[in-house]
């Protein structure tokens, strides 16, 4: 008897999970150790279709504009940088804790019992900042705190000084990065959707005031050819306003890109016009002038406005998974009675595929090899191929 769809969809996760392990695609991290805290670490298969997505995404987004620089900013920045931005006082998550073993649940996901103890007493919620505290220097003093960057947006507006006088930009322009960033989460889970540690693509776009509607409305367009290039199934996205209540409080608008996940529609990308929110508190903090001079009217300085669309790389992974998971159900053999098992097919769209090319000889005499082995390696100049 076959599955009911509402079951096979509620399989799916535990199946994705369990093929990407086998295939190498994505291993628990230190399993041999009983893994660590909802960390992942990605495979020959699956670095490899990472790094297609991130360079697929860089040509597409920086190489092929005149209007794009990249940046590579460092992960541990002054921690000048995140009281400025207001990530030290409100970066943070409700959270209550279990009575009994002290186990922390975010407050908007209290279960009925702790999961640890079983537990029913929980405590009034508090704030948490998710920030990942660290230390520079040998000593473990207060004067040497920092902190591992929570996003990478920040970086592009401390340096927009610099990318402006090196670059000689002309506003509209934007700075495109991909690098990491740390969350001190509470509640990770669901495989790669939500982990203390994260690749984002990201891009701060630099407008006039009165051209960020337009900038803001041409940057969701992009994000959402970007997603049918990539092969994403179309039919699981959703394209969420979020409401002045519900939005970041620099946030002068945001529409969220949600996707059909196994485990409910959640958040895939998010944009937001960020208005001239960081520029001018970092201006004040730094007491540095951040206004962008027009070349054309040396008298006109001003603070632009940032139209800032994020693309979660880990995220773009699993939504590029789930969309090509494909079950080619068997049959009965054409020479036995035996039932075949279901095939298990990716497919994935040939841009962000981990393997271009395969070898394959089909015999293992010595003088077949040669002529196939120097074909590989002049392939494998150009391409990821398997022999």
């Amino acid at each position: 008897m076959s599955e009911k769809p509402e079951k096979q969809e509620n399989n799916l996760m535990e199946k994705l999970v369990s093929l990407c392990k086998r295939r190498g695609f994505i291993f628990p991290g230190s399993e041999i150790y009983g893994g660590f805290a909802n960390s992942w670490d990605y495979g020959p298969l699956g670095v490899e279709m990472k790094n297609n997505i991130k360079k697929l995404w860089w040509q597409r987004f920086v190489q092929q504009r005149d209007d794009m620089v990249g940046l590579d900013a460092a992960l541990i920045m002054n921690p000048k940088v995140w009281e400025a931005s207001g990530h030290l006082k409100g970066f943070n998550d409700p959270l209550v804790e279990c009575k009994k073993c002290h186990t922390r649940y975010r407050a908007d996901q209290i279960p009925e019992k702790c999961a640890n103890c079983g537990g029913t007493e929980f405590t009034a919620a508090k704030d948490f900042n998710l920030m990942f505290k660290t230390f520079v220097g040998p000593a473990e003093e207060e004067a040497g705190i920092a902190y591992f960057r929570p996003e990478t947006a920040q970086s592009m507006f401390v340096d927009f000084p610099n990318i402006v006088e090196s670059s000689r930009t002309r506003i509209p322009f934007g700075v495109a990065q991909i690098g990491y960033a740390f969350r001190n989460e509470i509640t990770p889970g669901n495989f790669i959707f939500r982990t203390r540690e994260f690749e984002q693509m990201e891009i701060e776009y630099f407008v006039h005031s009165d051209e960020a509607d337009k900038w803001f409305d041409y940057w969701l367009e992009q994000q959402k050819e970007w997603l049918k290039e990539i092969g994403v199934d179309q039919s699981k996205l959703h394209f969420e306003e979020i409401s002045k209540e519900d939005r970041a409080h620099y946030s002068k608008r945001s529409v969220d890109t949600e996707f059909d996940y196994p485990f409910g529609q959640k958040e895939l990308y998010g944009i937001a016009n960020r208005g001239d929110y960081d520029l001018s508190r970092h201006q004040e903090a730094s007491k540095q002038d951040l206004r962008f001079q027009d070349p054309m009217d040396p008298t006109k300085k001003f603070l632009p406005h940032v139209i800032e669309p994020t693309f979660g790389l880990n995220r773009t992974l699993l939504a590029c998974l789930l969309s090509a998971y494909t079950e080619i159900e068997g049959g009965r053999s054409t020479t036995t009675e035996s039932i075949k098992e279901n095939e298990v097919v990716l497919r994935l769209d040939k841009k962000i595929a981990p393997v271009k090319i395969a070898i394959l000889p089909l015999s293992k005499k010595e003088e077949l090899s040669v002529p196939t082995k120097k074909l590989a390696n002049e392939l494998r100049k150009n391409w990821y191929c398997q022999y």
